[in-house]
This record gives structure tokens, sequence and C-alpha cells, in this order.
């Protein structure tokens, strides 16, 4: 019989797996009793969100991978609430010494100056202009964005200079801003893709427990579409054997709901990932935990992750060619696009201030 692990009501991970050490400085409990108490009458103790101010010297984060849209992002936060039991980004909490299973859903880092140094970078002496992608790593419209508002400033230097911009967010907290989106859109500087990986409630809640309903997400897709702004579904990931029955489903419900586009992603296990998961899946779906695993080692070439360039992306296989010819299949009939339109890079005019009027 399967291990079982601990429920914790509307957190994503059942348990908090050592991470990889980078020896770090160590950073010390809070000594709330509620967190170091053992357990009440069989069930975990409750487990509270801390947020951890992160004060970096610099915003845009860069990339040179080849598979990859775009080559700059900006993460306002580290560690992401929602809790989603897939999330590629947990094992970046070990540079924190931190545990990728519940402290990556609990002890959230913000940085709180992102505005500021997005401001000072974009008015430096040659600075190049490329869309700069917000939701690669953890989502910006997370449940501490309401109280935070980071996202919101990034958003605004954005729009004030006229700098083209992407969005990839599971949370209908993204209408908040659309008095910044609509006149970026209009201009041809913004696109929003809304991550729904399930229409099943059940499943929703256990595999992204703080997540925005799937039917509020579709919502702010309506909501968007009709206020002008270009808006795609990504159904990323697509987990075999729990969500991959309800692709075509997913790309109907979008192309009702006004999407231009749609694209997938099939599941990734990076590093610490892969164990959170089998747990997940040991307490969740314990009678098909074997069946999940062995597909996604078929979509994976054997292993739980494939690292490499490209097939990391779309997987390599009879199954991985079984789900692209599903969605072109779908999106054809549909009508909709499978990548997003190109924005323009040709408005841009440096930030107000100092630096930015010299140039």
């Amino acid at each position: 019989m399967a291990p079982q692990h601990a429920r914790r009501p509307v957190r994503g991970a059942t348990v908090n797996a050592e991470s990889r050490r980078f020896n770090l400085p160590q950073t010390e409990a809070d000594g709330d009793w509620l967190d170091a108490r053992g357990a009440i009458d069989g069930a975990p103790p409750p487990l509270r969100t801390s947020v951890t101010r992160e004060h970096p010297r610099t915003i845009i984060s860069r990339n040179a991978s080849p598979d990859i849209g775009f080559d700059r992002s900006i993460n306002p936060y580290r560690g992401c609430e929602h809790g989603c039991i897939y999330c590629f980004a947990r094992p970046t909490h070990a540079f924190h010494d931190l545990s990728p299973g519940l402290d990556f859903e609990s002890r959230l880092f913000a940085k709180p100056d992102a505005a500021a140094l997005l401001r000072a970078e974009l008015g430096k002496r040659g600075y190049a202009v490329a869309p700069i992608a917000l939701g690669t790593n953890t989502d910006p419209y997370q449940p501490i964005e309401s109280d935070w508002r980071i996202t919101r400033d990034i958003v605004a230097v954005l729009a004030e200079t006229r700098h083209p911009l992407t969005i990839t967010t599971k949370s209908d907290r993204v209408l908040r801003d659309l008095d910044l989106l609509v006149p970026m859109a209009a201009e041809g500087l913004a696109g929003v893709a809304l991550s729904i990986t399930s229409l099943d409630a059940r499943i929703a809640a256990t595999v992204e427990p703080r997540a925005p309903h799937p039917e509020r997400r579709l919502k702010a897709v309506r909501a968007l579409a009709d206020a002008g702004v270009p808006v795609y579904v990504s159904i990323a990931p697509v987990i075999p054997g729990i969500t991959d029955h309800e692709l075509e489903h997913l790309v109907e419900r979008a192309a009702e709901a006004g999407a231009r586009g749609c694209f997938f992603i099939p599941i990734r296990l990076p590093h610490e990932v892969a164990p959170l998961f089998r747990a997940w899946l040991d307490t969740h779906f314990p009678d098909r935990a074997a069946k999940v695993m062995a597909t996604i080692r078929s979509l994976r070439g054997d292993r739980d992750n494939d690292p490499d360039f490209f097939t990391r992306m779309r997987g390599s296989g009879p199954w991985a060619e079984l789900l692209r010819t599903r969605f072109r299949i779908a999106i054809r009939k549909h009508g909709l696009a499978s990548r997003s339109t190109p924005l323009r890079c040709d408005l841009f005019r440096p930030p107000a201030g100092p630096q930015g009027e010299l140039f």
C-alpha cells in the first residue's frame, strides 16, 4: 500500500522535504507556537504564510535559452502561495536553504524595490527593448499581491515607458490592472495568458489549491478579451492520467471565452519536484500513481524529467506526439492560434527622471 502523507488544508505539497544545500546563512524560526506545536487530534498544525522583504540590486533577469520566446523577465516574488504541486520553480527555494515543499508555498519573499530598480535599468544608456515577461517563475498575481501591489507598480512603469509586456498568471486578480493594460494593448504593447490546468474543481483544489477556481479564470479571459487585451490560455502542465483527458474541452472553453490562442506544456519534474509530485500522487491518487509516473517517464526519455532544450517543453515519444496531434486538431477546430502575436518594441521612451532625461 502506498504511503500516506499529511493532508494540509489549502496547501499543495504534502511534505517539506530536504532540498539541495547551498550553505547559505540559516534563518531563524519566528517562534510562533502554532508553527512549533505537534499535531492535535491527528491533524497537522496550521501553516501560516510569512513574507520576507528582499532587496536585490537588479530586477530584470536574463536568459539565453533557445527554446523560450523571451530573453528577460521580472519576478516580483520568490515562492508562490498558489501551491501548485507541479511548479518547476519550487527548487529555487533551495537557494535560500528552504524546502521546495511547504516552505515554497508558505515562506515567501517580496521585492518592494522592484519598480524603482526597473525604472533605473530602463533608463540606462544603450538599453535595448524586448518584451519583459511577468509570471515565468512564480505568479505575479498570487494572493499577497493584493497587499504588496509590486506587480502593479511594475506594470505602471512599463505603461509609462511604453515598454512591451507579457503576463502569465493563474489569477483573475490581473483584472485589477485593466486600467493600465487596456491602453498598452491598444498600442500593441501587452498580452496576457491565463493558465488553466483543469476544469474539474476537485482536481484543481488539490493540484493548485490556492489558485482561483477555473471558472473564475475563464471569466477573466472573457473580461480581458472584451476589454481589447490579447489573451491566451496556457494549458500547462498537462498531467497524464490526471488532466490529459480535458485537453480538447479546455481548448473549446478557451475559444468560447474569447481567447486568441492556446498552448500546452507536458508536466516537468525537475530536481526536488519529482519526489514532491510522487508524494502528492500517493496521497491524492494512490489508485493510479504508478501508471501516471510510468506515462510521465515515457514522455521524458525514461526519466522523471528531461532537462534538454526543446524536448523539455514538448516531451518526446508516442505519448507526446499523441498530445500534439490532439491539440493541433482542437485548435484548428476552434480557430485558435498556437502562438501569441508579436508585440511592438518601437514605442519605448526612457523613463522620466535624471537618467531618462539624458537620453
